[in-house]
């Protein structure tokens, strides 16, 4: 066939594809182009959060001409600007410190002094955020994401105002709007948060210089890992939780060895503890606490305060009562299993929805959410979500705990190994913790894996795979691992669930 008759065949080919699947994917042509406020898009995306900018980056990627609008003027929510990174930053630095100061004369590497420069951890914590944001803005330029920065509120299901950065408003339309905006920090009943010397995580990362005392409020996730920061960095650290036990969704057993080995860090737990009031008037912070089923009232002096008691759906001023959109009492956005509102085109994700409130299950939540409106079939399973604490040691599970376990009426086995007996452990002197694994008893599937270790938020993810596929402890005992590594203790735990270990 000659080159022009080739040409005539494909043109004749392209048209009678155009002319089959009709308006539905007229839009593909052009979908490169940078979408302008009063174009309609095919998605918009309000946040540019962990869900949101994946949500915009997934939905470019299957063709939507797709616009991202977030507030803050730089793209990673929370999670990116003062969460998930800069904390991890700041844990790493302080853990650097922490080995140089206690641990490195035990490998034979002696230092005369060791000083903490906290305005160079802080710009090496700011130079990873900065380099981060950048490279979501490169990935939205590289899928052709309109990226509009600005505070968005709906004016109908389909149009979005957005007071921009610049002083300015547009109106972006689309014919999809997901909401992913995220969560804010929980306030407490009298107590305002200044960043200075009362302070929201935010304002944890960003102190000016070592507190000699610091009293977190909350013993959750972020309380646990900031405290467990300016503890290292030479604070003495104060945790008051209102109720009994610190992070609540973690396995009560391995939830028990955690906490004794934060104590013997040095940080102090004031456990069933109400923070009633804090008094600024004078140099130091006087917090007055209660036992949390009431009685005497005592006063605990301090010189910092983290007030870390939970995050709530960030929803202020989108306009979601003038919609109709529908929200629980605790104020989540309602959808349905394909992530859509009760209003037509209007759909939520992430933090502003029921389920964990973590950046992964934000970014799953993106995903999927996207691949429904494209028709496609997706599925997020919030049980099979893993939480990680970014302490020394970490703590990481998914699954069931085992008191989930009992409440569920099953017959199951349980399989424990102590890093203690793990040889990549003893080697590098940091064997604390274990590995425990709950599985069915009758048919040996796994139902939880709960791990203390050093780097158990890398170690998890083998257990987050063998519970999506209906893995048996069985399955990953027989998975030959590598020697010597801290992976052999899951190996050596699932050992322990259905028959026994070899090590111990």
């Amino acid at each position: 066939m000659s080159t022009a008759s080739s040409r005539k065949a494909i043109s004749l080919l392209v048209s009678s594809r155009q002319l089959h699947y009709g308006s539905k994917y007229s839009w593909i042509g052009s979908r490169r182009g940078f979408a302008s406020g009063s174009e309609e898009n095919d998605v918009v995306v309000i946040g540019g959060g962990p869900g949101g900018y994946v949500a915009a980056i997934k939905a470019a990627q299957l063709g939507f001409k797709t616009t991202c609008i977030e507030k803050r003027g730089a793209l990673g929510g929370t999670c990116l600007n003062v969460g998930c990174i800069p904390s991890k930053a700041l844990l790493h630095s302080s853990h650097m410190y922490h080995e140089a100061k206690h641990s490195f004369a035990n490998h034979g590497v002696k230092i005369s002094s060791v000083e903490v420069d906290v305005p160079a951890m802080m710009a090496q914590k700011d130079k990873a955020v900065s380099n981060l944001t950048k490279g979501i803005e490169g990935l939205f330029k590289k899928n052709k994401v309109n990226y509009v920065k600005g505070y968005g509120k709906f004016l109908s299901p389909s149009e979005v105002s957005v007071d921009t950065l610049d002083g300015g408003n547009t109106v972006v339309k689309g014919k999809n709007i997901i909401v992913a905006t995220g969560s804010d920090v929980k306030s407490l009943p009298g107590i305002t948060i200044d960043e200075e010397r009362i302070v929201s995580s935010t304002g944890a990362l960003a102190l000016k210089e070592i507190p000699k005392r610091l009293v977190v409020i909350g013993a959750g996730y972020i309380g646990l890992e900031m405290g467990s920061v300016w503890g290292r960095l030479g604070s003495e650290v104060t945790v008051v939780e209102f109720v009994s036990d610190i992070v609540p969704t973690m396995d009560g057993e391995v939830r028990k060895q955690f906490q004794r080995a934060l104590e013997k860090q040095k940080m102090k737990f004031m456990l069933k503890t109400k923070v009633v009031s804090v008094d600024t008037s004078g140099d130091t912070l006087k917090l007055t606490l209660e036992p949390s089923a009431g009685g005497d009232q005592t006063i605990l002096e301090t010189d910092v305060v983290l007030v870390s008691a939970g995050r709530v759906p960030f929803t202020a001023g989108l306009g979601l009562e003038k919609l109709g959109i529908e929200t629980d009492k605790g104020g989540r956005i309602s959808v349905n299993k394909r992530f859509a509102t009760n209003v037509p085109g209007v759909y939520a994700i992430g933090d502003v929805i029921p389920g964990p409130m973590l950046a992964h299950k934000a970014e799953e939540d993106g995903v999927a959410c996207v691949e429904y409106i494209a028709g496609k079939e997706a599925h997020v399973d919030y049980d099979l979500v893993p939480g990680v604490v970014y302490t020394h040691p970490e703590v990481a599970y998914v699954g069931k705990t085992e008191e989930q376990v009992k409440t569920l009426g099953v017959d199951y086995r349980v399989g424990k190994f102590p890093l203690l007996a793990n040889s990549r452990a003893k080697t590098i002197d940091d064997a604390e913790g274990l590995v425990k694994i709950i599985a069915e008893k009758e048919t040996d599937k796994i139902l939880g894996v709960h791990i203390m270790s050093p780097n158990a938020g890398e170690l998890i993810h083998e257990a987050v795979l063998a519970l999506h596929y209906g893995a048996s402890s069985e399955d990953i005992a027989r998975t030959c691992h590598a020697h010597p590594t801290m992976s052999e203790a899951v190996k050596e735990a699932a050992m322990a669930t259905y028959d026994k270990p070899i090590h111990i």
